[in-house]
Order: C-alpha cells, then structure tokens, then sequence
C-alpha cells in the first residue's frame, strides 16, 4: 500500500469529509475537496473547521514521506478568503524543516482560479515508530 492509500483509508474523519490526498513525493503533499452543501456554516460559506482538516490532511502526507510516524503537536492557521459551494480547494503543503524530531511546514489552502483562501503552519513530532508503505504514490 502506498502512502497516499494508506491515508486516504486510514483518516477517517478526512475521508468522511470528502477529502482526499492527490499527491505526495518526499517534501511536498496535496490534497483536495469540493465543498458541498454539508460544508456549509451558517453563513453559506465553507466552515473553516473543513478547510483546517484539509490543511491538516496534506500537512499529514509531507510529514510521514520520511517513514516515521510523525503527528502534528501545534499548528496555527488564518482564514483570508471563504470557500463557496461548489468550489474545488486544494491544500499544498511544503516541508520548510526536515527536521529529525521537529518538522516545520507551510500549507497554503487554495481555490481554482489560485486565490489563497488560507495558510497554515504546523510543527510535527517524528516518533520512535515506523509507518511503513510500499511508496509515496
């Protein structure tokens, strides 16, 4: 199995979104959702708890490219522009650190026309634990 099933199957709550991974090589994840009507918060627009998962779900395919179990100890994400229905949003996270313990990274939250809906870092935690796969893709 490959990194990018392995995370596809295993987040749950990602996939139950409707999110999923599209992408990943050693350094670099993407990962992809169109807001539907269940994404919608009161105010008609996506709810920024479905875009944050998203971030996090590219956030978790660059951080364990590396094969060791790594999680995301603190993040901080800002909201710029609303996602609207229908809209196809993509997630790109880039690692700035490769870190052996702390891997810092840089997720960028996008709609298709490129315009930046929000950005995220994250710092993550490399444990002692392999997570294997075949590879990346």
């Amino acid at each position: 199995m490959t990194l990018l099933e392995r995370l596809n199957t295993s987040d749950r709550f990602a996939s139950g979104i409707g999110a999923q991974l599209v992408e990943v090589r050693e350094g670099y994840a993407c990962a992809e959702l169109t807001v539907e009507e269940r994404h919608l918060n009161a105010a008609g627009v996506c709810q920024g708890g479905v875009i944050y998962t998203l971030a996090d779900l590219a956030f978790a395919g660059v951080c364990n490219c590396h094969g060791t179990l790594t999680l995301g100890v603190n993040t901080s994400i800002s909201f710029m522009k609303s996602a609207q229905l229908g809209e196809k949003i993509i997630a790109e996270a880039t690692e700035v650190l490769d870190h052996h313990k702390l891997p810092y990274c840089d997720i960028r939250v996008r709609n298709e026309q490129g315009e930046v809906l929000a950005g995220m870092t994250g710092l993550g935690y490399r444990t002692r634990k392999d997570y294997e796969f075949d590879a990346l893709m």
